[in-house]
């Protein structure tokens, strides 16, 4: 029993601590982007993943388009391969910056890093409306989770 316990210890030392997405935080966070998404009556798709890319909790409100499925997770993975929001690969492709499709990034708002003290713990994709309405409504999912976190 003490060998285990330093064996505990010694592995507490070598490995981090690492904060995690649960899927009722992801849920939560879905929630608040329908609900600011039904108020404007935009019919999203809203995806989040965790620090992977790996999808977390999708939700496809009714009357969304059905390719918004497939683009609110690649935003969503856009965003966290880079922990940046799309909106950042839109703006750099309008310049002239086409080299970042090479890179695998969908450049188009929407998508939003989930960054909690300095750590990316995924991200959150939208799409279903205009570029800046998906980003609206990704900023909500957001804000819950500031506010949630305060």
């Amino acid at each position: 029993m003490i060998l285990l316990v330093g064996a505990m210890t010694s592995s507490a030392q070598v490995l981090a601590d690492k904060k995690a997405l649960p899927l009722a935080t992801a849920k939560k966070m879905a929630e608040a982007a329908e609900k600011f998404a039904t108020q404007n009556k935009w019919r999203m798709v809203i995806s989040i993943v965790d620090e992977g890319g790996n999808l977390v909790y999708l939700e496809r409100m009714d009357g969304s388009p059905m390719g918004s499925i497939g683009v609110s997770q690649e935003k969503a993975v856009s965003s966290v391969k880079f922990s940046a929001p799309t909106k950042n690969f839109e703006d750099a492709v309008a310049k002239g910056a086409n080299n970042m499709l090479r890179l695998g990034v969908m450049p188009f708002e929407g998508g939003l890093p989930i960054v909690v003290a300095g750590q990316t713990l995924g991200a959150v994709g939208v799409s279903g409306g205009s570029a800046a309405q998906d980003g609206q409504v990704a900023k909500a999912a957001i804000e819950w989770l500031t506010g949630a976190l305060k």
